[in-house]
């Protein structure tokens, strides 16, 4: 009888052991990634939803009043053709404006390519949202106004 009772737990076991993993796979899961750009760093997490947006607390249209800032940040989703899907949950911290509208939209490509790795990835790869930019400030040099002017010569 132990050895019934062990085999029936051990089959128990691995029966709930797929269980998890199809409905991940299945059904759109929430998914999370960090975005960089210049100084700024942007945390996202998608969860499938209605299409709502926030951004430290406020509504995109608050966060990022200028429209281009709004489409650059809603790029990811119009190249994929699946705009309202999914609710943006973001926090955003250091750089500028330009700066984090750019973190924010590599988050969002790196969050829809580890939802569908297969499906998403060619698109977001040859759109080019996938790339980090790996632009940023250079530093001031010695002997120099700023990292490339030169004070002011004369000749005489």
């Amino acid at each position: 009888m132990d050895s019934d009772d062990a085999s029936g737990s051990e089959t128990v076991l691995t029966s709930e052991t797929p269980a998890p993993k199809t409905p991940r796979s299945i059904v759109t899961a929430p998914a999370g990634a960090t975005g960089r750009r210049k100084q700024a760093i942007a945390r996202v997490r998608l969860v499938p939803g209605t299409g709502r947006w926030v951004v430290n607390g406020r509504e995109l249209a608050e966060y990022f009043p200028n429209k281009v800032h709004q489409q650059l940040v809603n790029d990811p989703f119009t190249v994929l053709g699946i705009d309202n899907q999914f609710d943006v949950i973001a926090r955003i911290s250091g750089g500028g404006v330009s700066g984090q509208a750019g973190a924010l939209r590599l988050g969002i490509a790196r969050a829809l390519n580890e939802i569908d790795l297969e499906g998403n990835r060619p698109t977001l790869k040859k759109a080019g949202f996938l790339t980090r930019d790996p632009r940023a400030k250079e530093r001031k040099k010695y002997g120099l106004k700023k990292a490339r002017k030169a004070p002011q010569y004369s000749k005489r």
